[in-house]
């Protein structure tokens, strides 16, 4: 952990062009409940972002996925957009609640046609398919007798993983687990920000068991489905944390956050334990000792070949009970606004807007977080391959008169990130691809349509698709194999 740092997103000393190495991967990637609306049609049944979004007061404006960008019915047109970007990789989610309606019982043949073609045209145009298993959307079914609070939903999950598996796993190189299960335990269990919209600490340490439990049986699952050649993985959104100070205070309220925001899925994953000083700081929340039962960290532990890692902002935190302001700590830890916080056992750190550019969503602009968090996960789990599996950034786009959107912001930023990667492959870590975040505006959860991260501008009344000009140079990036116009100072540490 290192004290905070921030960059310029563009810098006038630009000097440099940097080649990727042969086969790096480039892609998009989107999520079901964001873009494919349809959201009553051939089968599918309500997810717990269905329920969230139609609860008056949780999605910013009242939006709701129901129609989101119809990806559903123009996914055709979709893949065409795609090739003509020149990605070579789309990732995408599958709608559990498409497939398997109440979470449990055989697949609706007709949601998992949809994956089918999706996946046929892809591949048709010579695009590699990456499917992410879980991207939030629990079949609300699931959640009405426990949601990820319960260990069966974990059994249900791998039972789901086989149908998905069995229906395009001949076709699909790239299997995700789950996507960012921090957000889903702690948002959405603890701070209640996100589906299912629930504010229990102790809720949210069980759920994030059972999710580590769901992935590695997951896991299990597609070993025995998948070909030999695919490769397994889990997306993770780390945190890249920051003491305010080098006090002992601000030191040991990063190591806090660490734990609940990054260990608790890297240890029992990579390593086969939870880390001690995670059980000690929530002990007083859950029982560890029955919540994990025998045999539970074998199974979350199986090997992956891959790690995707989804990173936005560093975090900068410090000690909140040494603030002269009294108990009601600043959390501008980026994840949306409760009173209720989504990190149990650590509710007196303090979170801080680190200084420097911001987003749409005041995110800080710093790649360096990017680079220094391959390099710490490199330093600790050594030959373990990652890949950027989300990176972007939301700016205030709308269409010029002149019909197009401009957005140097959006490329700035992806500039500086892309030669953060670089800089750590130059380094010798084996980092194989990336993926934007994201191909085209969708419904950005809690925030509704409000906040635009897509490359690909969308007209939600009339769903025309506006290729935006970070689209056109992500494309010049991707065809080339090679960022031009790199500043010295980007991606620096």
């Amino acid at each position: 952990m290192t004290a905070v740092r921030s960059e310029s997103a563009e810098s006038a000393n630009v000097s440099a062009s940097l080649r990727f190495p042969p086969g790096f991967v480039w892609g998009a990637a989107t999520a079901a409940y964001q873009i494919e609306g349809a959201a009553a049609e051939d089968g599918r049944t309500p997810s717990i972002w269905d329920t969230f979004s139609h609860t008056p007061g949780r999605v910013h404006n009242g939006d709701t996925g129901d129609i989101a960008a119809d990806h559903y019915h123009r996914f055709r047109d979709d893949v065409a957009l795609m090739s003509d970007l020149g990605l070579g990789a789309y990732r995408f989610s599958v709608s559990w609640s498409r497939v398997q309606p109440t979470g449990r019982g055989p697949a609706v043949q007709r949601g998992l046609d949809f994956y089918r073609s999706l996946t046929d045209e892809l591949l048709d145009r010579g695009i590699t398919p990456v499917a992410t298993l879980y991207h939030w959307d629990l079949p609300q079914d699931l959640e009405d007798v426990g949601g990820w609070t319960v260990r069966d939903t974990a059994e249900r999950f791998a039972d789901y993983a086989a149908l998905v598996a069995g229906a395009i796993g001949d076709r699909v190189p790239y299997w995700t687990t789950l996507n960012e299960p921090w957000c889903s335990a702690f948002l959405g269990y603890g701070s209640g920000v996100h589906a299912p919209g629930r504010t229990e600490p102790e809720s949210a340490l069980r759920a994030v068991h059972h999710l580590n439990l769901a992935h590695g049986k997951a896991i299990g699952v597609l070993r025995s489905a998948l070909p030999a050649a695919a490769q397994t993985s889990i997306t993770l959104n780390l945190h890249q944390i920051r003491p305010l100070t080098t006090s002992p205070g601000d030191l040991d309220a990063a190591r806090r956050i660490d734990a609940v925001g990054n260990r608790v899925f890297l240890g029992p994953i990579l390593g086969g334990d939870y880390p001690a000083d995670l059980l000690a700081d929530t002990a007083h929340l859950v029982d560890w000792e029955s919540l994990v039962r025998e045999g539970d960290l074998a199974e979350i532990s199986r090997p992956i070949d891959l790690l995707g890692i989804n990173y936005y902002t560093p975090t900068l935190v410090s000690d909140g009970k040494q603030r002269a302001d009294g108990p009601d700590v600043p959390r501008n830890d980026g994840h949306g606004a409760s009173d209720h916080s989504p990190w149990p056992g650590s509710e007196h750190v303090a979170f801080h807007l680190p200084p420097g550019e911001t987003t749409a969503m005041s995110w800080a602009v710093d790649a360096t977080g990017l680079y220094d968090l391959i390099h710490r996960v490199a330093r600790e789990h050594p030959g373990l391959p990652m890949m950027v599996t989300e990176n972007g950034a939301a700016y205030d786009d709308y269409i010029s008169p002149e019909g197009t959107v401009n957005d140097p912001e959006r490329i700035a930023y992806l500039r500086s990130h892309l030669a953060a990667i670089h800089r750590t492959i130059a380094d010798g870590v084996d980092v194989r691809g990336y993926f934007l975040w994201s191909l085209m505006d969708n419904f950005e959860w809690a925030y509704g349509y409000s906040k635009r991260f897509g490359a690909v501008y969308v007209d939600f009344g009339t769903q025309r698709r506006i290729p935006k000009q970070s689209a056109h140079w992500y494309a010049a990036v991707a065809r080339e194999n090679v960022l031009q116009g790199v500043a010295e100072e980007d991606g620096a540490s």
